[in-house]
Protein backbone atom coordinates (compact mmCIF):
# COMPACT_ATOMS: atom_id res chain seq x y z
CA UNK A 1 0.00 0.00 0.00
CA UNK A 2 1.63 3.36 -1.16
CA UNK A 3 1.59 5.27 2.03
CA UNK A 4 0.35 8.70 -0.55
CA UNK A 5 -2.48 6.87 -1.68
CA UNK A 6 -6.04 7.15 -0.84
CA UNK A 7 -7.39 3.99 0.26
CA UNK A 8 -11.41 3.22 0.23
CA UNK A 9 -11.95 0.12 1.78
CA UNK A 10 -15.59 -1.71 1.62
CA UNK A 11 -17.13 1.71 2.42
CA UNK A 12 -21.12 1.72 3.05
CA UNK A 13 -23.33 4.53 4.48
CA UNK A 14 -26.66 4.05 5.78
CA UNK A 15 -29.13 7.04 6.54
CA UNK A 16 -32.03 6.05 9.79
CA UNK A 17 -35.09 8.31 8.39
CA UNK A 18 -38.47 8.15 9.63
CA UNK A 19 -39.52 5.97 6.77
CA UNK A 20 -36.26 3.47 7.27
CA UNK A 21 -32.90 2.62 6.84
CA UNK A 22 -31.66 4.04 3.35
CA UNK A 23 -28.41 2.81 1.88
CA UNK A 24 -26.68 5.42 0.01
CA UNK A 25 -23.42 4.21 -0.78
CA UNK A 26 -22.87 0.32 -1.08
CA UNK A 27 -19.68 -1.71 -0.38
CA UNK A 28 -17.47 0.99 -2.44
CA UNK A 29 -13.74 -0.13 -2.75
CA UNK A 30 -10.97 1.53 -4.95
CA UNK A 31 -7.64 3.52 -4.53
CA UNK A 32 -6.12 7.10 -5.86
CA UNK A 33 -2.58 7.06 -6.41
CA UNK A 34 -0.53 9.72 -5.57
CA UNK A 35 -1.22 12.62 -8.20
CA UNK A 36 -4.50 11.14 -10.18
CA UNK A 37 -7.03 13.35 -11.33
CA UNK A 38 -10.18 11.04 -10.82
CA UNK A 39 -14.11 11.95 -11.10
CA UNK A 40 -16.95 10.30 -9.72
CA UNK A 41 -19.90 10.63 -11.55
CA UNK A 42 -23.48 9.08 -11.93
CA UNK A 43 -27.01 10.44 -11.44
CA UNK A 44 -28.74 12.69 -9.33
CA UNK A 45 -28.95 10.75 -5.32
CA UNK A 46 -26.08 7.82 -6.03
CA UNK A 47 -23.96 9.03 -3.07
CA UNK A 48 -21.26 11.51 -4.50
CA UNK A 49 -20.99 13.98 -2.24
CA UNK A 50 -21.64 11.58 0.65
CA UNK A 51 -18.49 9.72 -0.57
CA UNK A 52 -16.64 12.84 -0.95
CA UNK A 53 -17.92 14.00 2.63
CA UNK A 54 -16.18 10.59 4.26
CA UNK A 55 -12.88 10.90 2.55
CA UNK A 56 -12.60 14.23 3.84
CA UNK A 57 -13.61 12.89 6.92
CA UNK A 58 -16.92 14.97 7.15
CA UNK A 59 -18.88 12.29 7.81
CA UNK A 60 -18.23 8.85 9.24
CA UNK A 61 -18.87 5.47 7.10
CA UNK A 62 -21.46 2.97 8.67
CA UNK A 63 -18.84 0.00 7.64
CA UNK A 64 -15.73 0.29 5.95
CA UNK A 65 -12.97 2.87 6.07
CA UNK A 66 -11.01 5.51 4.36
CA UNK A 67 -6.97 4.62 4.74
CA UNK A 68 -4.39 7.86 3.71
CA UNK A 69 -0.92 7.89 5.07
CA UNK A 70 -1.38 4.37 6.81
CA UNK A 71 -3.74 5.79 8.50
CA UNK A 72 -7.44 5.89 8.74
CA UNK A 73 -9.30 8.35 8.32
CA UNK A 74 -11.14 9.81 11.63
CA UNK A 75 -12.39 13.50 10.86
CA UNK A 76 -10.77 16.53 8.55
CA UNK A 77 -7.45 17.10 8.16
CA UNK A 78 -5.20 19.88 6.33
CA UNK A 79 -3.80 17.54 4.17
CA UNK A 80 -7.13 17.25 2.23
CA UNK A 81 -8.58 20.59 1.02
CA UNK A 82 -12.15 20.69 -0.07
CA UNK A 83 -13.96 22.92 -2.55
CA UNK A 84 -17.23 23.10 -2.92
CA UNK A 85 -20.02 24.16 -5.70
CA UNK A 86 -20.58 27.24 -3.81
CA UNK A 87 -18.56 30.19 -3.42
CA UNK A 88 -16.75 29.45 0.09
CA UNK A 89 -15.24 33.15 -0.08
CA UNK A 90 -15.74 35.53 3.26
CA UNK A 91 -17.60 38.29 2.48
CA UNK A 92 -15.46 40.53 4.94
CA UNK A 93 -12.16 39.96 3.10
CA UNK A 94 -10.55 41.25 0.06
CA UNK A 95 -9.46 38.85 -2.87
CA UNK A 96 -5.68 39.10 -0.90
CA UNK A 97 -7.31 38.52 2.57
CA UNK A 98 -9.44 35.60 1.57
CA UNK A 99 -6.26 33.23 -0.14
CA UNK A 100 -4.26 34.82 2.88
CA UNK A 101 -6.76 33.05 5.55
CA UNK A 102 -5.58 30.09 5.80
CA UNK A 103 -1.79 30.77 6.18
CA UNK A 104 -2.55 32.85 9.55
CA UNK A 105 -4.15 29.63 11.08
CA UNK A 106 -2.25 27.69 13.69
CA UNK A 107 -2.52 24.70 11.43
CA UNK A 108 -0.69 26.06 8.38
CA UNK A 109 0.62 29.16 9.82
CA UNK A 110 2.87 30.96 7.99
CA UNK A 111 5.03 34.50 9.28
CA UNK A 112 4.18 37.56 7.77
CA UNK A 113 7.42 38.25 5.69
CA UNK A 114 6.88 34.97 3.94
CA UNK A 115 2.88 35.48 3.17
CA UNK A 116 2.63 37.56 0.97
CA UNK A 117 5.36 35.77 -1.40
CA UNK A 118 3.18 33.07 -1.52
CA UNK A 119 -0.59 34.26 -2.01
CA UNK A 120 0.92 36.75 -4.96
CA UNK A 121 1.67 33.53 -6.50
CA UNK A 122 -1.58 32.01 -6.18
CA UNK A 123 -3.04 35.47 -7.18
CA UNK A 124 -0.82 35.26 -10.38
CA UNK A 125 -1.57 31.49 -11.40
CA UNK A 126 -5.31 32.63 -11.04
CA UNK A 127 -5.13 35.61 -13.23
CA UNK A 128 -6.45 37.96 -10.42
CA UNK A 129 -3.82 40.70 -9.95
CA UNK A 130 -5.88 43.29 -11.20
CA UNK A 131 -8.25 42.43 -8.27
CA UNK A 132 -6.31 41.30 -5.44
CA UNK A 133 -8.19 44.41 -3.03
CA UNK A 134 -11.79 43.82 -4.48
CA UNK A 135 -14.21 42.34 -2.28
CA UNK A 136 -16.38 39.20 -3.26
CA UNK A 137 -19.43 41.62 -4.02
CA UNK A 138 -17.06 43.32 -6.59
CA UNK A 139 -16.32 39.78 -8.40
CA UNK A 140 -17.86 38.01 -10.85
CA UNK A 141 -18.83 33.97 -9.65
CA UNK A 142 -15.91 32.69 -11.66
CA UNK A 143 -13.65 34.86 -10.20
CA UNK A 144 -14.90 33.76 -6.53
CA UNK A 145 -14.21 30.07 -7.22
CA UNK A 146 -10.56 31.26 -8.60
CA UNK A 147 -10.31 32.55 -5.35
CA UNK A 148 -11.87 29.62 -3.60
CA UNK A 149 -9.03 27.64 -5.21
CA UNK A 150 -6.31 29.51 -4.60
CA UNK A 151 -7.25 29.75 -0.88
CA UNK A 152 -7.31 26.05 -1.09
CA UNK A 153 -4.34 25.59 -2.80
CA UNK A 154 -2.17 28.25 -0.89
CA UNK A 155 -2.30 25.94 2.10
CA UNK A 156 -0.69 23.35 0.57
CA UNK A 157 -2.90 20.41 0.51
CA UNK A 158 -1.47 16.63 -0.55
CA UNK A 159 -4.71 15.64 -1.91
CA UNK A 160 -8.04 18.02 -3.47
CA UNK A 161 -11.48 16.83 -2.66
CA UNK A 162 -13.85 19.02 -5.11
CA UNK A 163 -17.66 18.87 -4.86
CA UNK A 164 -18.50 20.12 -8.60
CA UNK A 165 -16.47 23.14 -7.97
CA UNK A 166 -17.64 24.67 -11.38
CA UNK A 167 -21.21 23.72 -11.54
CA UNK A 168 -22.91 26.99 -11.09
CA UNK A 169 -20.63 28.43 -13.73
CA UNK A 170 -21.76 29.57 -17.22
CA UNK A 171 -20.28 26.98 -20.14
CA UNK A 172 -17.32 29.48 -21.10
CA UNK A 173 -16.12 30.50 -17.86
CA UNK A 174 -16.45 26.47 -16.87
CA UNK A 175 -14.37 25.71 -19.84
CA UNK A 176 -11.89 28.64 -18.68
CA UNK A 177 -11.76 26.79 -15.22
CA UNK A 178 -11.25 23.55 -16.19
CA UNK A 179 -8.04 24.74 -17.90
CA UNK A 180 -7.28 27.28 -14.84
CA UNK A 181 -6.92 23.92 -13.01
CA UNK A 182 -5.37 21.23 -15.11
CA UNK A 183 -2.42 24.04 -15.50
CA UNK A 184 -2.10 24.53 -11.77
CA UNK A 185 -2.14 20.73 -11.01
CA UNK A 186 0.47 20.37 -13.81
CA UNK A 187 2.95 22.22 -12.03
CA UNK A 188 1.67 21.61 -8.14
CA UNK A 189 0.90 17.77 -8.94
CA UNK A 190 -1.55 16.95 -6.40
CA UNK A 191 -4.06 14.25 -6.08
CA UNK A 192 -7.54 15.00 -6.51
CA UNK A 193 -11.30 13.34 -6.33
CA UNK A 194 -13.62 15.30 -8.36
CA UNK A 195 -17.34 15.04 -8.30
CA UNK A 196 -19.42 16.12 -11.17
CA UNK A 197 -22.38 15.87 -13.31
CA UNK A 198 -20.52 16.46 -16.84
CA UNK A 199 -19.52 13.37 -18.54
CA UNK A 200 -17.37 15.63 -20.85
CA UNK A 201 -15.63 17.52 -17.97
CA UNK A 202 -15.18 14.09 -16.31
CA UNK A 203 -13.04 12.81 -19.21
CA UNK A 204 -11.48 16.04 -20.19
CA UNK A 205 -9.68 16.80 -16.53
CA UNK A 206 -9.27 12.80 -15.29
CA UNK A 207 -7.20 9.87 -15.93
CA UNK A 208 -9.70 8.05 -14.17
CA UNK A 209 -13.41 8.10 -14.19
CA UNK A 210 -15.76 6.42 -11.75
CA UNK A 211 -19.46 5.39 -12.73
CA UNK A 212 -21.89 5.03 -10.28
CA UNK A 213 -24.80 3.05 -9.86
CA UNK A 214 -28.51 4.95 -8.86
CA UNK A 215 -29.23 4.41 -5.11
CA UNK A 216 -27.68 2.62 -3.50
CA UNK A 217 -24.26 3.98 -5.07
CA UNK A 218 -22.05 1.34 -6.15
CA UNK A 219 -19.31 1.40 -8.52
CA UNK A 220 -20.86 0.00 -11.73
CA UNK A 221 -16.94 1.52 -13.61
CA UNK A 222 -14.13 2.37 -13.13
CA UNK A 223 -12.60 3.73 -16.35
CA UNK A 224 -9.14 4.64 -17.50
CA UNK A 225 -8.69 7.40 -19.91
CA UNK A 226 -5.77 7.22 -21.93
CA UNK A 227 -5.45 10.55 -23.23
CA UNK A 228 -2.38 12.07 -22.57
CA UNK A 229 -1.74 15.88 -20.59
CA UNK A 230 -1.08 18.06 -21.52
CA UNK A 231 -4.80 18.26 -22.37
CA UNK A 232 -5.93 20.87 -24.99
CA UNK A 233 -9.50 21.95 -25.37
CA UNK A 234 -9.71 20.18 -29.57
CA UNK A 235 -9.19 16.83 -27.68
CA UNK A 236 -12.80 17.10 -26.88
CA UNK A 237 -13.07 16.60 -31.21
CA UNK A 238 -10.81 13.49 -30.76
CA UNK A 239 -12.47 10.47 -32.12
CA UNK A 240 -10.83 8.78 -28.92
CA UNK A 241 -12.91 10.99 -26.40
CA UNK A 242 -15.75 11.11 -28.63
CA UNK A 243 -15.69 7.06 -27.67
CA UNK A 244 -15.26 7.59 -23.85
CA UNK A 245 -18.34 10.29 -23.68
CA UNK A 246 -20.33 7.71 -25.76
CA UNK A 247 -19.19 4.89 -23.16
CA UNK A 248 -19.90 7.12 -19.82
CA UNK A 249 -23.25 8.56 -21.07
CA UNK A 250 -24.69 5.45 -21.66
CA UNK A 251 -23.70 4.16 -18.02
CA UNK A 252 -25.20 7.04 -16.59
CA UNK A 253 -28.14 6.88 -18.62
CA UNK A 254 -28.78 3.45 -17.54
CA UNK A 255 -29.03 4.39 -14.27
CA UNK A 256 -31.05 7.55 -14.92
CA UNK A 257 -33.70 5.86 -16.29
CA UNK A 258 -33.71 2.83 -13.59
CA UNK A 259 -34.46 5.77 -11.27
CA UNK A 260 -37.29 7.28 -13.75
CA UNK A 261 -38.29 4.22 -14.88
CA UNK A 262 -42.23 4.74 -13.22
CA UNK A 263 -42.20 7.87 -14.55
CA UNK A 264 -40.83 7.71 -17.78
CA UNK A 265 -42.99 4.67 -19.10
CA UNK A 266 -44.25 5.02 -22.62
CA UNK A 267 -42.92 8.54 -22.59
CA UNK A 268 -40.60 7.53 -25.62
CA UNK A 269 -42.77 5.22 -27.06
Amino acid sequence: MNKESINIEAVSKIYQTTKGKITALDNITFDVKPREFVSIIGPSGCGKTTLLNIIAGFLSPTTGRVIYNNEEVKGPSPERGVIFQEYAVFSWLSVYGNIEFGLKNKDNFVPKEKRSEIVWKFIRLMGLQKFADAYPKEISGGMKQRVAIARAYVVNPKIFLMDEPFGALDAQTRLFMQEILLKILDQEKKTVIFVTHSVEEAIFMSNRVIVMSALPGRIKKDINIDIPYPRKIDCKISTEFKEYEKLIESLVREEFLKVHKEELTGFFN
